[in-house]
This record gives C-alpha cells, sequence and structure tokens, in this order.
C-alpha cells in the first residue's frame, strides 16, 4: 500500500478557545491534523468533534479531531496589532473613496510628507487609483473623503468583519461553533 495515499488529506481542525468561541474568524482559526493530534497527547485540549478518519500506529488507531478546546481560556487583545491585512479588514476589503475591492493600499488622510502619522486613525484602505489621484494632498482639497472615518477597531469588530467573509471550506462539524453573518454584504 501506498504510504501517502494512506495519509489523511485534508482534515484541518477548528480550534476553539475553552469557551468554545473560535480564537479567530479571519483567518479561520485551524490547526492541521498533525497539530490537532499532538495537542490531544499533550492534554492541552478536548476534541469536541471527530471526523470519520483515523490515523494509526502499530499499537494504536484514533479519529482525527475536526474540532478542538483548548484547556485553558486565552484572554483575546482587546485590541489588535495595526497591520495591512487588519486595515483592510477593518475597512471591509474595500477602497474607502470608491467602494471597489481591487488592488487595495492604504492611504494615509493627513500624509506622510505633511507630518501624517501611520495609525488607525490616519491610515484607510484606497484602491491604487484613488491612492495615485489624492496623492500627498489632503483629502478636502482634492474632494475626496473616506466612507467611513479611520479608527482604532476592538477584536470583536474584526470578528465581526471577518464573519462577512466566510472561508470557501468549511467542514459540517463547525457550524455549531462558528456564528457567519449571512444577511449582510462585504
Amino acid at each position: 500500500m501506498n504510504a501517502h495515499a494512506a495519509m489523511p488529506a485534508h482534515c484541518p481542525a477548528l480550534v476553539l478557545n475553552a469557551d468554545f468561541r473560535p480564537l479567530s474568524y479571519y483567518p479561520l482559526s485551524l490547526w492541521s491534523w498533525q497539530d490537532a493530534v499532538k495537542a490531544s497527547f499533550l492534554d492541552r485540549v478536548n476534541i469536541v468533534q471527530e471526523y470519520d478518519r483515523f490515523v494509526r500506529s502499530p499499537t494504536f488507531e484514533m479519529r482525527l479531531p475536526s474540532v478542538v478546546s483548548l484547556k485553558t481560556y486565552v484572554k483575546p487583545a482587546r485590541y489588535p496589532a495595526f497591520t495591512r491585512f487588519n486595515v483592510f479588514l477593518r475597512d471591509r476589503f474595500t477602497c474607502q473613496y470608491c467602494t471597489c475591492p481591487d488592488d487595495l493600499t492604504f492611504d494615509h488622510l493627513i500624509p506622510r510628507s505633511r507630518g501624517g502619522l501611520t495609525r488607525w486613525d490616519n491610515v484607510v484602505t484606497a484602491c491604487a487609483p484613488c491612492n495615485l489621484a489624492k496623492g500627498n494632498k489632503m483629502p478636502a482639497s482634492v474632494g475626496m473623503h473616506p466612507a467611513q472615518a479611520p479608527f482604532r477597531p476592538t477584536v470583536f469588530e474584526l470578528h465581526k468583519n471577518g464573519r462577512l467573509f466566510p472561508p470557501n471550506y468549511l467542514h459540517d462539524s463547525w457550524m455549531d461553533y462558528l456564528y457567519w453573518d449571512t444577511e449582510l454584504e462585504p
């Protein structure tokens, strides 16, 4: 028998905090089947749901975990790190000037050349054409105002926005633990 064929294919485990909430929605908190099995053996997680697939050794057989919960609660940070990805997520992956979802960059409302800082309250998502059109000018001087004023989001706000973008793959066993807001559009 081919050893590669015996290996489980795509069987990630959804990782929940000790309160049974996902550690993150976007990206969805997933571990490889190997990491989930290792954490189980180290007694760091509870197996909540399992796949119909098994891993075997000469002396042991185990169903692969599809949902695990941490045994110790991990307190989420109140405020997320300032990153390009988190700015895009805050702004729902749309240009704040024209709502285009393509070719995204970020724009300093008060340009850096005019003393603007790279901070939550001065940066918005912008498509490359809008960013180029605004250049190093102030928003009022070119009539370009963001649809939403920039702000420092909480982790909760980013999770809420992350639920607007469900991943392509969601295993049936995960659905009781995920809360996708299907009524809102990204």
